[in-house]
C-alpha cells in the first residue's frame, strides 16, 4: 500500500526546508536566509498518529522576473508548472506562509494555484514563535484556504497541530487496501534504457510513447494483463537520474513518482543498457528497491546490439554479478525489447519471484534447519567471553519473508552470522529474487 505524499509549498524563504528537516528528523535540506536555496526536490519518510507518509520539500515559487533573471512569461510558466506537478503528485499540500512578514502578494499568487484543491491544503503560518505573531496569523484567513495554524518550524511550536490536520486529510487505511491483490511488476531503470519499449512488447500494443530522447516518460502507467490465467499489473516509470542531474520542474517530480511505483510493486524489473554496461546509477536504483524490500530481477536490455563471441555472455554476467553483489539473489535475464528476444521469460521470472516472496517454511522444518546450521557453524558472540545460544526460529511474516531467531541474548549475534543463515536458507529453500529479513530476539527467562 503506497504511503501518502505530503508536499510543502510556498514562496521562497518562508522556512520550508527547516520544516522539512524537522518532519524527517534529520538535517538533510540546506537552510539559508537566501531565497531559492532549495534547487532539487528532497523527499524523506515521516510518521505521525500511526500513519507513515512521504514528505517533499519543494523550491520556492517565484512570481517576479528579478529573482531569477528570466523574462516574466518564462518565469511564470516554470513556476506554475512546478507548482502544478507538486500539487498533482501530493495527496496533501502544506502551504507554508511567513507570520513574521505577514500576508504578501506572492502568498496570494500561491493561494490561487491551491484553491481548486483547497480540501487537500493545510495552511501553516511559520515563524510564530511568540504570542503576538500567533495572534497576527488570523490575517491569513483572507487566503480562503481554511483555518491558518500558527507554528514555528525552528522551535517546533505548533508543528503537532499542523500534522494532526495533515493526517486528517489522509484516506482511511481500509480504503487504501486492494480488494483483489495480485502481482504488480514495476519496470525501472535509468532514462532511455528501453522501459517503455519493453512494456509495449509485453502487452503487444503501443501503450507507452517510445522515443530516443531520455525523459519521455514522466508519469507511471499501470497496465493489467492476464498471464496464464492470472492478472499481472505492469507499471512503467520515468527514468531516475543521479540527484545532481535532476532538473527542476517536471522531471524532479517524476522521480518521486518512480519511488512510489517501487514502493507499491511486488517485483521490480531493473533494466540495464548492455551498450553502456553497468553504471553507478543502476546500482543506486537497485539499492532503492532493496531498501523497499521488494523483489528484483536484473534485466540486461539491448543485448542484440552487442558483438558476441563464446565468452561475451559469461564475461558480462560476471560483471553484473560483481556490481550487484549486494543483491546476489537477483536473477539475470538478457533480452532485447526491440526484437522481443527472451522478453517472454520476464513475466515467468517475475511470477516466480512473487511466489518466493510468499513462501512460508513450516516451523518444525525451520527448526530442523536451524539445528543443522548451528551444528555446521556454531554462532560466535560479538563480545569476548560471552556465550551465545540460538534456541528456535519461526517465520512470522511473508512478502517479504521474515525469520525470527530466538537467542539467550540477541544483541550478541554478529552480522556475519545473519549473513550465514541467509545463505543457508537460500541454499535450502531458494527465495530467488526476494530479500530475506532476519531478526534476532532475546528469549525471556521463565522467571521474568
Amino acid at each position: 500500500m503506497p504511503k501518502p505524499i505530503v508536499a510543502i509549498v510556498g514562496r521562497p524563504n518562508v522556512g520550508k526546508s527547516t520544516f522539512f528537516n524537522r518532519l524527517i528528523g534529520e538535517r538533510r535540506a540546506i537552510v539559508e536566509d537566501v531565497p531559492g536555496t532549495t534547487r532539487d526536490r528532497l523527499y524523506g519518510a515521516s510518521f505521525w498518529n500511526g500513519r507513515d507518509f512521504t514528505v517533499v520539500d519543494t523550491a520556492g515559487l517565484l512570481f517576479g522576473p528579478e529573482e531569477a533573471g528570466l523574462p516574466e512569461s518564462e518565469l511564470q510558466r516554470r513556476t506554475r508548472e512546478q507548482a502544478r506537478r507538486a500539487i498533482d503528485e501530493a495527496d496533501t499540500v502544506i502551504f507554508l506562509v511567513d507570520g513574521r512578514e505577514g500576508l504578501t502578494a506572492a502568498d496570494a499568487e500561491v493561494a490561487e494555484i491551491l484553491r481548486p484543491i483547497a480540501r487537500r491544503v493545510v495552511l501553516a503560518v511559520n515563524k510564530c514563535d511568540n504570542p503576538e505573531r500567533a495572534l497576527n496569523a488570523v490575517e491569513f484567513y483572507a487566503l480562503n484556504l481554511g483555518d491558518p495554524i500558527p507554528m514555528s518550524a525552528f522551535h517546533g511550536l505548533g508543528t503537532g497541530d499542523v500534522l494532526d490536520r495533515v493526517v486528517e486529510t489522509f484516506p482511511p487505511l481500509e480504503a487504501e487496501r486492494e480488494e483483489t491483490p495480485h502481482l504488480r511488476v514495476a519496470i525501472v531503470g535509468r532514462p532511455n534504457v528501453g522501459k517503455s519499449s519493453l512494456l509495449n512488447k509485453l502487452i503487444g500494443e503501443e501503450r507507452s510513447v517510445v522515443s530516443a530522447v531520455p525523459g519521455t516518460t514522466r508519469d507511471t502507467l499501470d497496465t493489467t494483463i492476464m498471464f496464464h490465467g492470472e492478472p499481472v499489473t505492469l507499471i512503467d516509470t520515468a527514468g531516475i537520474r543521479r540527484a545532481g542531474r535532476i532538473e527542476r520542474g517536471i522531471e524532479k517530480y517524476s522521480v518521486l513518482r518512480t519511488l512510489r511505483a517501487i514502493e507499491r510493486c511486488d517485483v521490480a524489473l531493473l533494466l540495464i543498457d548492455a551498450t553502456d554496461g553497468v553504471t553507478a546509477q543502476d546500482t543506486h536504483i537497485a539499492g532503492m528497491v532493496l531498501e523497499a524490500k521488494k523483489g528484483i530481477a536484473l534485466v540486461v536490455n539491448k543485448w542484440d546490439l552487442i558483438a558476441k563471441d563464446s565468452h561475451t555472455y559469461t564475461a558480462f554476467e560476471r560483471q553484473v554479478r560483481e556490481a550487484f553483489k549486494f543483491v546476489d539473489y537477483a536473477p539475470i535475464v538478457f533480452i532485447s525489447a526491440l526484437t522481443g528476444q527472451r522478453v517472454s521469460r520476464l513475466l515467468e521470472v517475475a511470477r516466480e519471484i512473487g511466489r518466493n516472496r510468499k513462501k512460508r517454511v513450516p516451523t518444525a522444518e525451520l527448526n530442523e534447519f536451524l539445528r543443522d546450521a548451528v551444528h555446521d557453524q556454531p554462532p560466535m558472540a560479538t563480545r569476548k567471553g560471552a556465550h551465545l545460544r540460538l534456541y528456535y526460529a519461526v517465520q512470522p511474516q511473508v512478502d517479504p519473508p521474515v525469520f525470527l531467531f530466538f537467542a539467550n541474548d540477541g544483541s550478541l549475534v554478529h552480522w556475519s552470522y545473519a549473513r550465514y543463515l541467509e545463505n543457508r536458507l537460500r541454499e535450502r529453500y531458494g527465495f530467488e529474487g526476494t530479500p530475506i529479513v532476519i531478526v534476532f530476539r532475546t528469549r525471556e527467562r521463565k522467571e521474568d
